[in-house]
Protein backbone atom coordinates (compact mmCIF):
# COMPACT_ATOMS: atom_id res chain seq x y z
CA UNK A 1 0.00 0.00 0.00
CA UNK A 2 1.39 2.80 -0.75
CA UNK A 3 1.43 4.91 2.60
CA UNK A 4 1.00 8.82 1.36
CA UNK A 5 -1.53 11.31 1.28
CA UNK A 6 -3.49 8.65 0.02
CA UNK A 7 -3.39 6.75 2.45
CA UNK A 8 -4.66 9.11 4.70
CA UNK A 9 -8.05 7.99 6.19
CA UNK A 10 -11.30 10.13 6.46
CA UNK A 11 -12.73 10.01 10.02
CA UNK A 12 -16.59 11.01 9.54
CA UNK A 13 -16.57 11.84 13.36
CA UNK A 14 -19.09 11.73 15.91
CA UNK A 15 -22.30 13.42 14.52
CA UNK A 16 -23.15 12.66 10.56
CA UNK A 17 -24.96 15.79 8.91
CA UNK A 18 -26.54 17.08 12.26
CA UNK A 19 -27.76 20.41 12.78
CA UNK A 20 -26.76 20.43 16.45
CA UNK A 21 -23.15 20.21 15.93
CA UNK A 22 -22.19 23.79 17.08
CA UNK A 23 -24.31 22.80 20.96
CA UNK A 24 -22.32 19.21 20.51
CA UNK A 25 -18.64 20.79 20.16
CA UNK A 26 -19.72 23.38 22.94
CA UNK A 27 -20.25 20.48 25.51
CA UNK A 28 -17.16 18.36 24.66
CA UNK A 29 -14.89 21.57 24.94
CA UNK A 30 -16.43 22.26 27.88
CA UNK A 31 -16.38 19.06 29.02
CA UNK A 32 -12.72 18.86 27.73
CA UNK A 33 -11.39 21.94 29.57
CA UNK A 34 -13.16 20.39 33.00
CA UNK A 35 -11.32 17.45 32.62
CA UNK A 36 -8.26 18.55 32.08
CA UNK A 37 -8.77 21.12 34.85
CA UNK A 38 -9.62 18.97 37.57
CA UNK A 39 -7.43 16.09 36.95
CA UNK A 40 -4.78 18.59 37.33
CA UNK A 41 -5.90 20.65 40.04
CA UNK A 42 -6.17 16.55 41.56
CA UNK A 43 -2.35 16.00 40.81
CA UNK A 44 -0.98 19.16 42.39
CA UNK A 45 -2.94 19.15 45.62
CA UNK A 46 -2.24 15.80 46.20
CA UNK A 47 1.62 16.79 45.09
CA UNK A 48 1.56 19.87 47.21
CA UNK A 49 -0.16 18.67 50.79
CA UNK A 50 1.56 16.31 52.35
CA UNK A 51 -1.71 14.86 54.53
CA UNK A 52 -2.26 13.05 50.99
CA UNK A 53 0.99 11.93 50.93
CA UNK A 54 -0.55 8.69 50.90
CA UNK A 55 -0.44 4.94 48.70
CA UNK A 56 -4.18 5.45 48.36
CA UNK A 57 -3.95 9.11 47.14
CA UNK A 58 -0.09 8.14 45.25
CA UNK A 59 -2.62 5.82 42.88
CA UNK A 60 -5.03 8.55 42.60
CA UNK A 61 -2.62 10.44 40.97
CA UNK A 62 -1.68 8.30 38.51
CA UNK A 63 -5.27 7.84 37.16
CA UNK A 64 -5.40 11.21 37.17
CA UNK A 65 -2.27 11.50 34.85
CA UNK A 66 -4.08 8.59 32.69
CA UNK A 67 -7.11 10.43 32.50
CA UNK A 68 -5.25 14.08 31.29
CA UNK A 69 -3.74 11.88 28.99
CA UNK A 70 -6.60 9.63 27.85
CA UNK A 71 -8.56 12.54 26.52
CA UNK A 72 -6.11 14.26 25.04
CA UNK A 73 -5.14 11.53 22.47
CA UNK A 74 -8.93 11.70 21.07
CA UNK A 75 -10.75 15.17 21.83
CA UNK A 76 -8.47 17.46 20.61
CA UNK A 77 -8.76 16.06 16.93
CA UNK A 78 -12.57 15.37 17.50
CA UNK A 79 -13.21 19.23 18.24
CA UNK A 80 -10.41 20.54 15.14
CA UNK A 81 -12.32 18.13 12.81
CA UNK A 82 -15.60 19.05 13.83
CA UNK A 83 -15.23 23.26 12.89
CA UNK A 84 -12.94 22.26 9.31
CA UNK A 85 -13.93 20.85 6.01
CA UNK A 86 -11.13 18.16 6.00
CA UNK A 87 -11.69 15.39 8.74
CA UNK A 88 -8.40 13.27 7.56
CA UNK A 89 -6.34 11.75 9.61
CA UNK A 90 -2.48 10.42 8.48
CA UNK A 91 -1.78 6.80 8.50
CA UNK A 92 0.93 7.12 10.84
CA UNK A 93 -1.06 9.55 13.26
CA UNK A 94 -3.94 6.72 13.33
CA UNK A 95 -1.52 4.50 14.67
CA UNK A 96 -0.01 6.91 17.42
CA UNK A 97 -3.68 7.59 18.40
CA UNK A 98 -4.24 3.54 18.38
CA UNK A 99 -1.27 3.05 20.26
CA UNK A 100 -1.46 6.00 22.88
CA UNK A 101 -5.57 5.32 23.92
CA UNK A 102 -4.81 1.51 24.44
CA UNK A 103 -1.54 2.34 26.60
CA UNK A 104 -3.92 4.34 28.89
CA UNK A 105 -7.06 2.34 28.82
CA UNK A 106 -5.11 -1.00 29.47
CA UNK A 107 -2.92 0.90 32.03
CA UNK A 108 -6.32 2.13 33.78
CA UNK A 109 -7.27 -1.49 33.91
CA UNK A 110 -4.68 -2.33 35.88
CA UNK A 111 -4.80 0.45 37.85
CA UNK A 112 -8.42 0.51 39.37
CA UNK A 113 -7.57 -3.36 40.17
CA UNK A 114 -4.39 -2.26 41.79
CA UNK A 115 -6.16 0.38 43.36
CA UNK A 116 -9.20 -2.10 44.89
CA UNK A 117 -5.81 -3.96 46.27
CA UNK A 118 -4.89 -0.66 48.30
CA UNK A 119 -8.58 -0.86 49.54
CA UNK A 120 -8.60 -4.26 50.93
CA UNK A 121 -4.98 -3.69 52.83
CA UNK A 122 -6.10 -0.47 53.98
CA UNK A 123 -9.41 -2.27 55.70
CA UNK A 124 -8.53 -6.07 56.66
CA UNK A 125 -4.54 -5.01 57.23
CA UNK A 126 -4.48 -1.36 58.57
CA UNK A 127 -1.84 -2.38 61.30
CA UNK A 128 0.25 -3.63 58.86
CA UNK A 129 -0.69 -1.29 56.01
CA UNK A 130 2.75 0.98 56.15
CA UNK A 131 4.58 -1.95 55.10
CA UNK A 132 2.63 -3.52 52.59
CA UNK A 133 1.54 -0.27 50.83
CA UNK A 134 5.50 1.85 50.86
CA UNK A 135 6.96 3.98 48.43
CA UNK A 136 8.53 1.32 46.70
CA UNK A 137 5.90 -1.07 46.64
CA UNK A 138 4.00 2.04 45.38
CA UNK A 139 6.16 2.81 42.65
CA UNK A 140 6.33 -0.85 41.53
CA UNK A 141 2.54 -1.30 41.51
CA UNK A 142 2.38 1.85 39.11
CA UNK A 143 5.13 0.80 36.57
CA UNK A 144 3.32 -2.75 36.59
CA UNK A 145 -0.07 -0.51 35.66
CA UNK A 146 1.78 1.46 33.05
CA UNK A 147 3.79 -1.51 31.86
CA UNK A 148 0.73 -3.28 31.02
CA UNK A 149 -1.25 -0.97 29.13
CA UNK A 150 1.92 -0.26 26.76
CA UNK A 151 1.93 -4.15 26.50
CA UNK A 152 -1.16 -4.18 25.17
CA UNK A 153 -0.38 -0.82 22.54
CA UNK A 154 2.47 -2.23 21.35
CA UNK A 155 0.95 -6.02 21.00
CA UNK A 156 -2.11 -4.28 19.01
CA UNK A 157 -0.80 -1.44 17.04
CA UNK A 158 1.77 -2.78 14.78
CA UNK A 159 -0.86 -5.45 13.65
CA UNK A 160 -3.48 -3.34 13.24
CA UNK A 161 -1.12 -0.91 11.43
CA UNK A 162 -0.17 -3.87 8.93
CA UNK A 163 -3.27 -5.08 7.98
CA UNK A 164 -4.02 -3.98 3.94
CA UNK A 165 -6.40 -1.42 3.92
CA UNK A 166 -8.01 -1.12 0.59
CA UNK A 167 -10.76 0.57 -0.93
CA UNK A 168 -13.28 3.08 1.11
CA UNK A 169 -10.59 5.23 3.68
CA UNK A 170 -13.79 6.43 5.27
CA UNK A 171 -13.88 5.56 9.18
CA UNK A 172 -17.44 5.81 10.44
CA UNK A 173 -15.91 7.10 14.21
CA UNK A 174 -14.37 9.86 15.72
CA UNK A 175 -11.31 8.50 16.41
CA UNK A 176 -8.95 5.74 15.18
CA UNK A 177 -10.51 2.62 17.38
CA UNK A 178 -9.30 -1.14 16.74
CA UNK A 179 -12.88 -2.18 15.57
CA UNK A 180 -13.77 0.77 13.69
CA UNK A 181 -10.48 0.64 11.82
CA UNK A 182 -10.81 -2.68 10.80
CA UNK A 183 -14.26 -2.87 8.92
CA UNK A 184 -11.58 -1.30 6.02
CA UNK A 185 -9.61 -4.30 5.76
CA UNK A 186 -9.31 -5.40 2.23
CA UNK A 187 -8.27 -8.98 4.32
CA UNK A 188 -9.44 -11.97 6.50
CA UNK A 189 -9.27 -10.42 10.14
CA UNK A 190 -11.30 -12.95 11.94
CA UNK A 191 -8.09 -14.42 13.38
CA UNK A 192 -6.63 -11.27 14.70
CA UNK A 193 -9.83 -10.45 15.69
CA UNK A 194 -10.24 -13.33 18.14
CA UNK A 195 -6.60 -12.92 19.29
CA UNK A 196 -7.54 -9.30 20.12
CA UNK A 197 -10.66 -10.38 22.10
CA UNK A 198 -8.83 -13.30 23.96
CA UNK A 199 -6.47 -10.04 25.11
CA UNK A 200 -8.92 -7.81 26.09
CA UNK A 201 -10.87 -10.57 27.77
CA UNK A 202 -7.38 -11.27 30.18
CA UNK A 203 -7.02 -7.49 30.44
CA UNK A 204 -10.34 -7.42 31.96
CA UNK A 205 -10.34 -10.48 33.68
CA UNK A 206 -7.07 -10.00 35.53
CA UNK A 207 -7.88 -6.72 37.03
CA UNK A 208 -11.43 -7.41 37.73
CA UNK A 209 -10.73 -11.19 39.52
CA UNK A 210 -8.68 -8.83 42.10
CA UNK A 211 -11.55 -6.46 42.27
CA UNK A 212 -13.53 -9.14 43.03
CA UNK A 213 -11.42 -10.87 45.64
CA UNK A 214 -10.65 -7.52 47.15
CA UNK A 215 -13.80 -6.27 47.89
CA UNK A 216 -15.52 -10.08 48.77
CA UNK A 217 -13.24 -9.41 51.90
CA UNK A 218 -13.58 -5.93 52.12
CA UNK A 219 -16.73 -6.93 52.77
CA UNK A 220 -16.45 -9.83 55.33
CA UNK A 221 -14.17 -7.57 57.32
CA UNK A 222 -16.91 -4.17 56.91
CA UNK A 223 -19.61 -6.73 58.42
CA UNK A 224 -17.04 -7.74 61.58
CA UNK A 225 -16.95 -4.25 62.36
CA UNK A 226 -18.15 -3.03 65.52
CA UNK A 227 -17.53 0.58 65.03
CA UNK A 228 -20.77 2.17 63.04
CA UNK A 229 -17.94 4.76 62.17
CA UNK A 230 -15.66 2.22 60.79
CA UNK A 231 -18.21 0.87 58.87
CA UNK A 232 -19.09 4.35 57.56
CA UNK A 233 -15.49 5.56 56.34
CA UNK A 234 -14.90 2.04 55.28
CA UNK A 235 -17.98 2.40 52.69
CA UNK A 236 -17.29 6.27 51.57
CA UNK A 237 -13.75 5.33 50.61
CA UNK A 238 -14.46 1.94 48.84
CA UNK A 239 -17.91 3.94 47.35
CA UNK A 240 -16.26 6.02 44.65
CA UNK A 241 -13.60 3.43 43.73
CA UNK A 242 -16.22 1.15 43.10
CA UNK A 243 -18.39 4.38 41.26
CA UNK A 244 -15.23 4.58 38.57
CA UNK A 245 -14.55 1.03 38.32
CA UNK A 246 -18.25 0.01 37.00
CA UNK A 247 -18.30 2.92 34.39
CA UNK A 248 -14.99 2.27 33.06
CA UNK A 249 -15.41 -1.18 33.24
CA UNK A 250 -19.21 -1.22 31.80
CA UNK A 251 -18.13 0.82 28.96
CA UNK A 252 -15.21 -1.49 27.80
CA UNK A 253 -16.70 -4.92 28.15
CA UNK A 254 -19.70 -3.22 26.09
CA UNK A 255 -16.39 -1.91 23.44
CA UNK A 256 -14.46 -4.96 23.20
CA UNK A 257 -16.49 -8.13 25.03
CA UNK A 258 -19.72 -8.21 23.45
CA UNK A 259 -20.51 -9.99 19.69
CA UNK A 260 -20.53 -8.07 16.85
CA UNK A 261 -24.86 -8.60 16.80
CA UNK A 262 -24.84 -6.06 19.62
CA UNK A 263 -23.38 -3.45 18.15
CA UNK A 264 -23.99 -0.49 15.61
CA UNK A 265 -21.86 2.38 14.87
CA UNK A 266 -24.04 4.83 16.35
CA UNK A 267 -24.08 2.70 19.57
CA UNK A 268 -20.04 2.25 19.28
CA UNK A 269 -19.67 6.42 19.38
CA UNK A 270 -21.58 6.79 21.61
CA UNK A 271 -20.61 4.49 24.25
CA UNK A 272 -16.34 5.34 23.17
CA UNK A 273 -17.63 8.96 23.79
CA UNK A 274 -18.51 7.95 27.06
CA UNK A 275 -15.32 6.63 28.56
CA UNK A 276 -12.98 8.32 26.31
CA UNK A 277 -14.79 11.79 26.99
CA UNK A 278 -16.97 11.59 29.68
CA UNK A 279 -15.31 8.70 32.31
CA UNK A 280 -12.01 11.44 32.46
CA UNK A 281 -14.00 13.83 33.80
CA UNK A 282 -16.15 12.34 35.96
CA UNK A 283 -13.16 10.50 37.94
CA UNK A 284 -11.34 13.33 39.27
CA UNK A 285 -14.88 14.84 39.92
CA UNK A 286 -15.99 11.92 42.01
CA UNK A 287 -12.84 10.99 44.12
CA UNK A 288 -13.09 14.85 45.31
CA UNK A 289 -16.52 15.96 45.68
CA UNK A 290 -16.89 12.74 47.89
CA UNK A 291 -13.09 13.03 49.61
CA UNK A 292 -13.35 15.29 52.83
CA UNK A 293 -9.44 15.21 52.53
CA UNK A 294 -9.12 15.98 48.81
CA UNK A 295 -11.97 18.90 49.69
CA UNK A 296 -9.88 19.84 53.03
CA UNK A 297 -6.78 20.17 50.90
CA UNK A 298 -8.53 22.29 47.97
CA UNK A 299 -9.48 24.50 50.80
CA UNK A 300 -6.12 24.92 52.84
CA UNK A 301 -4.35 25.84 49.48
CA UNK A 302 -7.04 27.81 48.25
CA UNK A 303 -6.90 29.89 51.31
CA UNK A 304 -3.21 30.55 51.04
CA UNK A 305 -3.15 31.45 47.90
CA UNK A 306 -5.66 34.28 49.31
CA UNK A 307 -3.70 35.16 51.84
CA UNK A 308 -0.37 35.70 49.51
CA UNK A 309 -2.24 37.67 47.20
CA UNK A 310 -3.46 39.87 50.04
CA UNK A 311 -0.20 40.08 51.42
CA UNK A 312 1.42 41.16 47.58
CA UNK A 313 -1.56 43.86 47.27
CA UNK A 314 -0.92 45.34 50.94
CA UNK A 315 2.92 45.62 50.48
CA UNK A 316 2.32 47.10 46.42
Amino acid sequence: MNRTASSDFILLGLLVNSKATGIVFAVILAIFVVAVTANLVMIFLIHMDSHLHTPMYFLLSQLSIMDTLFICTTVPKLLVDMVSIQKTISFVACGIQIFLYLTMIGSEFFLLGLMAYDRYVAVCNPLRYPVLMNRRVCLLLAAGAWFGGSLDGFLLTPITMNVPYCGSRIIDHFFCEIPAVLKLACADTSLYETLMYICCVLMLLIPISIISTSYSLILLTVHRMRSAEGRKKAFTTCSSHLTVVSIFYGAAFYTYVLPKSFHTPEQDKVVSAFYTIVTPMLNPLIYSLRNKDVTGAFKKIFAQCLSAQKVFTSDA
